[in-house]
């Protein structure tokens, strides 16, 4: 029976049986073609079953260090002359079955319960095609599960890795006489625990057995969530093929990838990050317990360009005339989740003052950084790690290229480019070194869903950060870079704990953004606590907007992290379009971080920060780890009866706003910038008032000029107001010129005008909602719920224009919304 869930309410299932066996390494060979809108390639899996491996032998690893002082250099691995086929000469003798498309445009409602029993969605796999035990139990075949959706599969089949020339180095034989699936897997075994110093012999060899020729082709089954593949006759994990290749087509409609067009129009790609990840883009482990590595060649038409998670700066190698290679790799290992690819006509903006390279500093470190940095032993699995390099630890600013449309390029100029230098710098004083070794920037298209995306070594940011001043580009800048160490380099165990990831970020931005503006303490605290004022509207807003079950930061309590036997899980709500429209977790765990560094003092708190950063980078926690270590850390006069068991309580597992968040926000005075907001309020209140045609002349208000964030405290005070009078929205316009401002105070500033009915500013709503979708979508709310025949018309215009390049989710709800 096929797994068939309803998108609109079910929780997300994870199927990978990663308790048996995980992927150490994918090798992704794949062509894009924009014509067909379809990535089609070959996947090679490298393997390793449950059981543990001793550390190579002395021999092997003298080997490896004479191998990778030779010509071992960063790029594409020298090729290994194997005669490979090509995928498009391949046909499978097998029936394969497309994956069914999950029904879409339902209502979002949750299931009855909320919730799914993790043995239905393991044990599901049980009455496939290929009927097995994954537990290895009695005389059935081993199956490897994978996660994906929305893919052609076309063939699997093992990679005979002994037809590499020098490959018996990984095993006891002087030469490979007779080749067994036992010598072939304990090549792989060999070959995935290299040392980390073997980084580079190992990718090349990796490469090299990905081209290596089959040696049989795998039974392999599919549904709606899962490809599923077994080999006659290996009924463990051990027996199992260690390297094996899948054929495989992605889907137009593949909801991993979104194909668009571009702000010059021209047509792009790029993975969304959506509720589904990475599985409609390559058959996967999605569990983010499946650490891995990769590498991969990507092809497409010499005038593209092809950004990817990876920790080279790839440039194009031309195969042919009209068609070039990209190759990028990764030595970190990572959940599959966060792979990200991106291909258009993208043209990289540099300032004509200097470079990016010029800009990676290095310096000596003073005696009170050396104390959290490359200080002893890593405790993640081994791999080439910056926070062991000195060298590493002191560059302030990672080498960087920002990429973009060619028609953003004033723009970008005029404000990103300036300001990711200094950003980079405030998060290095924060926290210490950077977890990655570059980082590119993207301008996605007006179609993405969100102002930001992090993913290793690459950033997508939404266009509305262009405009107005620096400020919303610089914060959502810092939350970015935030991410490489709280969600990246330190990865939510449990997907459902999104606050790890998100909370922090949203705490860490303001501190970020602070250092970078070299702002004086008084100031940064101002800025701060007016941030942590508009941030309690925003909450009391969600709280009184979401269902209960949708505000626990900690959803499964004290089921956090439990998969079932075989590795497989569920994710709360995962496929719920309206949750990543939610910014609960944001929120709530930006108090939470807030809380806890007043209570126990910004010095003592950041100190701890650089200490937990430096024992769980390149690692997944849950809560317990950071709340844990954090108290365990802090003395005890300073505690004050807290416990990891009251901040669940009070924080993590309770819906509404916690309970010490309610009690301090009420003791709290009113910050300066906050004042100074209200007092603008009250001129203009007053100017409101005032009669059309005044018999004697009044004294004009002078009003103060306004910060950013004070902007858009001063337009939600607005709001509150029953009337204003289209003068005074004149006014408001001209005085502050509010088309010229940030999306953030824009925002603002069109859900005035359609409270208002300010019909001379509609083209303000109209082109918001063109260039801004990433924000865009509360307002096609606030028009139809006035039930003013103008605004609904305008709603559905706009969508008419723009549904078929939206954002699916975005879509879906601003559809259920208009009709």
């Amino acid at each position: 029976m096929d797994i068939q869930l309803d998108p609109a309410r079910d929780d997300l299932p994870l199927m990978a049986n990663t308790s048996h066996i995980l992927v150490k390494h994918y090798v992704l060979d794949l062509d894009v073609d924009f014509e067909s809108q379809v990535i089609e390639g070959t996947i090679v899996l490298f393997l390793e079953d449950g059981n543990r491996f001793k550390k190579q032998n002395s021999s092997i690893e003298e080997a490896c260090q004479s191998e990778s002082n030779k010509a071992c250099k960063f790029g594409m691995p020298e090729p290994c002359h194997i005669s490979v086929t090509n995928a498009r000469t391949f046909s499978s003798e097998m029936d394969y079955n497309d994956f069914a498309i999950c029904s879409k445009g339902e209502k979002d409602t949750p299931d009855k319960d909320g919730n799914h029993d993790n043995q239905e969605h393991a044990s599901g796999i049980s009455s496939s095609k290929y009927c097995c035990d994954t537990g290895n139990r009695g005389s059935e075949d081993f199956v490897l599960v994978l996660d994906c959706c929305d893919l052609s599969v076309l063939k699997v089949e093992e990679v005979d890795v002994a037809a590499v020339p020098g490959m018996e180095k990984f095993t006891r034989s002087p030469k490979l006489t007779v080749v067994s699936e036992e010598l072939r897997n304990q090549i792989v075994r060999e070959l995935v625990t290299l040392p980390a110093d073997c980084w580079r012999e190992q990718l090349d060899y990796y490469a090299c057995c990905s081209q290596a020729p089959g040696c049989g082709e795998l039974l392999f089954d599919t549904d709606s969530w899962s490809l599923q593949i077994r080999k006659t006759g290996a009924q463990t994990a051990t027996d199992f093929p260690h390297a094996i290749r899948i054929w495989y087509k992605t889907k137009p409609e593949g909801r991993s990838v979104t194909w668009t067009s571009d702000q010059s129009d021209r047509p792009c790609v790029y993975t969304v990050g959506s509720p589904i990840n990475n599985r409609a883009l390559f058959p996967c482990q999605e569990p983010p317990v499946a650490m891995s590595t990769w590498q991969a060649t990507v092809r497409a038409a010499a005038s593209y360009v092809v950004l990817m998670s990876g920790e080279n700066f790839a440039k194009p190698t031309q195969l042919w005339e009209g068609c070039s290679s990209w190759y990028y790799y990764v030595t970190m290992p990572m959940p599959a989740s966060t792979f990200t690819i991106a291909v258009g006509c993208w043209t990289e903006m540099k300032l004509e003052t200097c470079s990016s390279n010029d800009l990676a500093t290095e310096r000596p470190l003073s005696p009170s950084e050396a104390d959290f940095r490359h200080v002893g032993v890593c405790s993640h699995m081994e791999y080439p790690c910056r926070f062991q390099n000195a060298s590493a630890a002191a560059q302030e600013i990672i080498p960087y290229r920002v990429f973009a449309p060619v028609c953003l390029k004033g723009a970008c100029q005029e404000t990103l480019l300036r300001l990711i230098p200094p950003c980079l710098s405030a998060a290095h004083s924060v926290l210490g070194t950077h977890p990655f070794s570059r980082l590119d920037v993207l301008i996605v298209p007006a179609n993405f869903p969100s102002l930001g995306m992090a993913s290793p070594h690459i950033m997508f940011l939404s266009q509305s950060i262009l405009t107005g001043r620096s400020h919303l580009c610089g914060t959502r800048l810092c939350h970015e870079i935030a991410h490489a160490w709280f969600g990246l380099a330190i990865g939510a165990r449990d997907w459902t704990e999104e606050w790890l990831s998100e909370g922090f970020a949203t705490h860490l931005e303001d501190v970020f953004w602070a250092a970078a503006q070299q702002l004086d303490p008084r100031e940064a605290r101002e800025q701060q606590e007016l941030r942590a004022c508009l941030r309690w509207r925003r909450l009391q807003d969600e709280m009184r907007c979401s269902p209960e079950e949708m505000q626990v930061l900690r959803p499964s309590k004290d089921k956090t992290g439990h998969t079932s036997n075989s590795g497989a899980s569920v994710i709360k709500q995962g496929l719920n379009p309206e949750k990543i429209f939610m910014q609960v977790h944001y929120l709530k765990g930006y108090f939470l971080l807030r809380f806890l560094a007043k209570r126990f003092g910004d010095e003592t708190y950041f100190s701890f920060l650089r200490k937990f950063v430096h024992t769980f980078h390149g690692q997944l926690i849950l809560s317990q780890d950071f709340l844990q270590m954090l108290l365990e850390n802090i003395p005890e006069e300073k505690r004050l009866e807290l416990s990891v068991e009251n901040i669940y309580q009070d924080w993590l597992e309770s819906s509404g706003i916690p309970k010490p968040l309610q009690r301090e926000r009420r003791a709290e005075a009113e910050c300066g910038l906050a004042r100074q907001v209200r007092a603008e309020v009250t001129k203009w209140i007053q100017v409101n008032r005032r009669p059309r045609k005044r018999k004697r002349r009044v004294k004009e208000e002078v009003f103060e000029k306004l910060l950013p964030d004070q902007l858009v405290l001063l337009l939600e005070h607005l709001l509150e107001q029953k009337t204003l009078s289209p003068r005074t929205l004149q006014s408001l316009q001209r005085t502050y010129h509010l088309h010229d401002q940030d999306a953030e105070v824009r925002h603002r500033w069109c859900e005035l005008i359609v409270k208002h009915k300010f019909t001379k500013a509609y083209n303000s709503v109209e082109r918001f909602l063109q260039e801004d979708q990433a924000m865009g979508v509360y307002l096609y709310g606030e028009l139809m719920v006035s039930e003013d025949a103008r605004q609904q018309q305008l709603a559905r215009r706009c969508f008419e224009r723009t549904k078929e390049q939206m954002d699916r989710s975005s879509a879906q709800v601003v559809a259920e919304m208009l009709f």
